[in-house]
């Protein structure tokens, strides 16, 4: 075996000639270098942190790979539930919400919440199966996926739901408030109906266009519904009077009064003070005169204060 050296100092290649015994010792020792040099790479990179490969460990995971795939499934297993458990929590959001909506509705019905118990879960049970049913199986990991997915869809549609039915229930609530359905005066007992009677002054049968209602001077008037003072004036048959536009061509009369709180162009909320009793203008003493009316016609009161509710 010729060995050749190139070097620049020598300016020429030198020839050393080896035999088999020399060139096979020479070939040990530089297996024997690069042995040394990857077991101290390794050492170096195992020390770093850094992973290598580790081929000679192929045959531990046993045949055909079946180790690997069983890994591969137990990630996919973890994806899994990484899902379902996202998924779970935000049907837990969306059922807080349908609670929260359920309680408001129950309220606006006129419902106790604890009535319902929306916090807490419904009760389940029922006798053990009979040996002749089938035999119960353990549920998949895609099925309860699917059921999940399909119970999610259903909590959106029952909240969608509720969310219309509390807009219903919101305006109807919004709209009584304009509805003259509230007691013009606190603990008053009528003194003179709506309809026919023998007027106090002539004598004679005449339509009486309200209802009187007998309380002692000073009593506050409040509004009988929401609405827009259009009048607060002295009239000569009235008297001190205020009217309020309900809306929906809702028009409301407050007569006799001793002393007004409001003005034209105020915006009054039902049960809000207005005035005080009074006697002024035709009246015989002091007294409450509530008139509803509706496109200017005359209406029963009592008919939209039993309708209170």
């Amino acid at each position: 075996m010729n060995v050749i050296i190139v070097s620049g100092s020598l300016g020429s290649g030198k020839t050393i000639a080896l035999n088999g015994y020399q060139a096979a010792g020479l070939l040990s020792a530089l297996s024997l270098c690069i042995v040394l040099v990857m077991s101290g790479l390794q050492a170096g990179l195992a020390r770093l942190g850094v992973s290598t490969p580790d081929t000679a460990g192929a045959p531990l995971l046993g045949s055909n790979g079946r180790a690997r795939v069983d890994d591969d499934g137990q990630t996919v297993l973890r994806d899994s539930l990484d899902v379902m458990a996202t998924k779970l929590g935000e049907m837990q959001a969306r059922l807080l919400r349908i609670d929260t909506l359920g309680e408001r509705l129950a309220r606006s019905a006129g419902f106790k919440p604890q009535e319902f118990m929306f916090e807490q879960a419904p009760g389940r049970g029922g006798p053990v199966p009979a040996a002749s049913t089938l035999t119960p199986r353990q549920i998949s990991v895609g099925e309860l996926g699917a059921k999940l997915e399909l119970l999610s869809r259903e909590v959106d549609d029952r909240a969608e739901r509720l969310g219309i039915i509390e807009s219903i229930v919101s305006l109807n609530s919004a709209r009584r408030t304009f509805v003259p359905s509230g007691s013009p005066i606190a603990s008053a007992m009528p003194s003179s109906n709506f309809g026919w009677r023998i007027d106090p002054f002539t004598g004679r049968n005449a339509f009486h266009e309200g209802v009187d209602f007998f309380a002692e001077a000073g009593t506050p008037i409040v509004a009988a519904a929401s609405g827009v003072v259009t009048a607060a004036e002295f009239h000569p048959q009235y008297g001190h009077l205020v009217e309020i536009d309900h809306g929906n061509d809702l028009l409301t009369r407050y007569a006799h009064a001793s002393a007004l709180h409001v003005k034209v162009g105020d915006i009054v909320r039902r049960g809000q003070q207005v005035g005080n009793v009074g006697s002024t203008g035709r009246s015989t003493g002091p007294h409450l005169h509530f008139e509803v009316r509706h496109r200017g016609a005359p209406q029963n009161p009592s008919r939209f204060l039993t309708s209170a509710g």
